[in-house]
């Protein structure tokens, strides 16, 4: 009886304005995941059924020759290994140099920060463009290597400013309080500044690590080996070859099989590609929200 005395009374109005509310956010979410169902749908469906309706979600005839077609042209699981490596190693660097470059700019003290924070902010605006930057990664000797997918994006400065502004919002009473203890400054920024800053490092490291899948152009532009080709670029060939076109864009003959489901395979590959990064969000879910409001409004 006491917690209902206690509720608050809300006017019909209030509760016309909630409704409306949650049928908003219904819709939204209805629009964000039919396109995700139609993908997942069209994958498992044939090439006559795709043709004949303009959109499903379960198809009459479920089938794997999409998926078949992916695994037996042999290139995608070299190229799925490929982007793992890619993927890992270029949110390792990354999250490193960003941490490392933040941290001293959030410190007030720091002498030229000002100088320093206004060339980075001056790289989010410009930039030396595809030409020069292939010349740079052919110069230093990294094209056609893992290196050149990796090192060029190791640092951004969206995502570093986003971690300046975090690592601002920590009370500097508890590295004082580390360093009156005998703690030195990478200690402090070990053992203190790391620990407290989860929501954030899942943030940045989430961000990174879907540019890093997703990355096609760089792919393209510094890699002329196929094995060491990332899933991108190998599911390009492989829906080339499924509109019957190699790499050239000569048209293949495919004799007496004909043609494999090209809109299935389409849809294969989107699911090929998206489901790895899409585990990943579960784990940093949690910590991804906060991490990106505080950032970003913060100072």
């Amino acid at each position: 009886m006491k917690s209902k005395k206690n509720r608050i009374k809300r006017s019909p109005g209030d509760r016309v304005t909630q409704v409306l509310i949650y049928i908003g956010a219904a819709a939204v979410a209805v629009v964000a995941v039919l396109p995700f169902l139609y993908i997942v749908g069209g994958s498992f469906a044939t090439e006559r059924e795709l043709t004949e309706k303009p959109f499903l979600i379960i198809p009459t005839v479920f089938s794997t020759n999409a998926y078949k077609f992916i695994i037996e042209d042999g290139r995608i699981l070299n190229g799925m290994k490929n982007s793992v490596i890619v993927t890992v190693i270029g949110t390792v660097l990354a999250m490193f140099f960003t941490t490392t470059f933040a941290y001293p700019l959030s410190k007030r003290e720091f002498q030229g920060r000002s100088l320093v924070l206004n060339l980075v902010i001056v790289t989010m605006v410009f930039s030396g463009g595809m030409i020069p930057s292939f010349l740079l990664i052919k110069a230093l000797g990294m094209l056609d290597s893992y290196a050149a997918l990796t090192i060029p994006g190791a640092l951004s400065a969206f995502n570093m400013v986003i971690m300046k502004n975090f690592f601002e919002g920590i009370p500097p009473e508890l590295e004082e309080a580390a360093v009156m203890d005998g703690c030195s400054d990478v200690g402090v920024f070990r053992k203190i500044v790391l620990p407290l800053s989860k929501p954030a490092l899942a943030s940045i490291g989430l961000f990174y690590a879907v540019g890093l899948w997703n990355d096609y152009f760089g792919c393209m532009l510094y890699i002329n080996t196929e094995a060491k080709q990332t899933a991108q670029l190998i599911l390009r060939s492989i829906v080339l070859l499924a509109q019957g076109f190699d790499l050239s864009g000569n048209r293949l003959d495919f004799g007496a099989n004909g043609n494999p489901p090209e809109q299935a395979v389409k849809l294969a590959s989107t699911m090929v590609t998206v489901v790895p990064i899409l585990l990943v969000y579960p784990f940093v879910q949690k910590h991804f929200t906060k991490g990106v409001m505080v950032g970003a409004v913060k100072g």
